[in-house]
């Protein structure tokens, strides 16, 4: 692999945004391709896998070099890791690849340090998950996400879309346990393709795709997604009810929900309604009146992090208090959107019971007109991004 200190010192510069300055990763990567056009498809790859990995091993990189800032030094040493030769660059002068080797074997006695995650997190996991379940999570964890294709229905079949796919030079392989998930064969930049701006397709991982599927809208039901966000998954009930019935997408955030309108005019999706949530006035406009309520709360993200490697050092125990609290409120306060008989479908892109099958025991404790059905956890071991989801019957 020949390296360009071009690549190298934009990555560094882009780590000290995210560290230092404390941007977000995705964030921060689209902001420097937006800034050099002129990289091709190789440059930019070496760029995001390098940021990724420093990221996601960032603890490991600093103890090994001794100091959390010299982000071209902990580059340095990730491509030692990596067995890459590093060439005789003055900024690589101290650089001993068998100190590192030597150093990165000796610090793997403590599992917090050579899975990079914060102490206090590290013990969390533990005592949410048990220490070999979590220890076996968090390595998962580490993985690079894979890039999967949400088929959208009310466009296209799977025959159509797979030879529509193939003529625009993209691999796909069929995912056994999703309706109509797809993994991309070899990593490319989908959103450029002619296919995705018509809608025929919404990059949706296989766990959030499950909610979807968990949650089996009926045509012609009224279904609030009440922290529906940018509409991923309001464009997958839209599909799975045949665009029959009303979607309401519900949001704090005015921005979210026109990207969802864009989003679900591109996907023909014409059965969704936008609302903004100004206080507790939009929530009692619509009490009563849900057959289906979906509540994917704000979480910690654990079951995601994966995809945002960056989670374990912008989140805290102070945070994640929080959002335990957030949980519980956003649970009261919007179940009364649903009928009798209604069905209220839990969800959190965590991996953590105190976030989980906890919350929806403290709701049951405290209302007692509704019941649980069924639940399900998906664990980021399976290969796709953690989730978990929970059927609530409202008597």
């Amino acid at each position: 692999m020949k390296l360009y200190k071009n690549l190298i010192q934009s990555s560094a510069d882009t780590l000290k945004e995210i560290f230092s300055n404390h941007r977000y990763a995705d964030k921060s990567i689209e902001h420097l391709f937006k800034k050099n056009p002129q990289w091709g498809s190789r440059d930019r790859k070496f760029v995001a896998e390098t940021i990724y990995d420093v990221v996601r091993n960032f603890r490991l990189l600093a103890e090994i070099t001794g100091n959390d800032k010299n982000y071209w030094y902990m580059i340095g040493v990730l491509l030692v890791i990596k067995g890459v030769e590093i060439p005789e660059w003055q900024e690589f002068k101290h650089l001993n690849p068998q100190e590192v080797l030597s150093l990165k074997t000796q610090l793997s006695i403590n599992p917090a340090i050579s899975e990079s995650y914060p102490d206090w997190l590290w013990k969390k996991g533990e005592l949410e998950l048990g220490k070999d379940t979590w220890l076996n999570e968090a390595a998962q964890l580490n993985k690079q996400a894979k890039v999967v294709l949400r088929m959208n229905t009310l466009k296209t079949d799977h025959s159509t879309f797979l030879s529509k796919m193939v003529a625009e030079n993209l691999e796909l392989n069929k995912i056994s346990e999703g309706e109509n998930a797809y993994e991309l064969a070899v990593r490319k930049n989908v959103f450029s393709s002619k296919l995705f701006k018509e809608g025929w397709f919404e990059v949706q991982d296989l766990g959030s795709q499950r909610i979807g599927e968990f949650a089996n809208p009926k045509p012609g039901e009224l279904v609030i997604d009440a922290c529906a966000g940018a509409g991923g998954k309001s464009l997958h009930l839209a599909a799975l009810m045949k665009n029959k019935g009303k979607i309401i997408s519900m949001d704090v955030e005015q921005w979210k929900l026109n990207e969802c309108k864009k989003r679900a005019s591109r996907a023909g999706a014409f059965n969704i309604e936008t609302k903004l949530i100004e206080e507790n006035k939009t929530i009692n406009n619509y009490k009563g009146k849900a057959d289906l309520l979906l509540l994917d709360v704000p979480c910690s993200g654990t079951g995601v992090i994966k995809r945002n490697p960056d989670t374990k050092w912008k989140l805290s125990e102070n945070k994640l208090n929080e959002l335990l609290n957030l949980q519980q409120q956003l649970m009261n306060e919007y179940a009364s959107m649903l009928k009798q008989n209604g069905r209220l479908i839990y969800s959190t892109c965590s991996i953590f019971p105190s976030e989980n099958k906890t919350q929806v025991e403290n709701f049951l404790k405290t209302n007692s007109e509704f019941s649980f059905i069924k639940d399900e956890t998906i664990l980021p071991s399976r290969g796709y991004d953690g989730f978990y989801m929970c059927e609530i019957l409202k008597n």
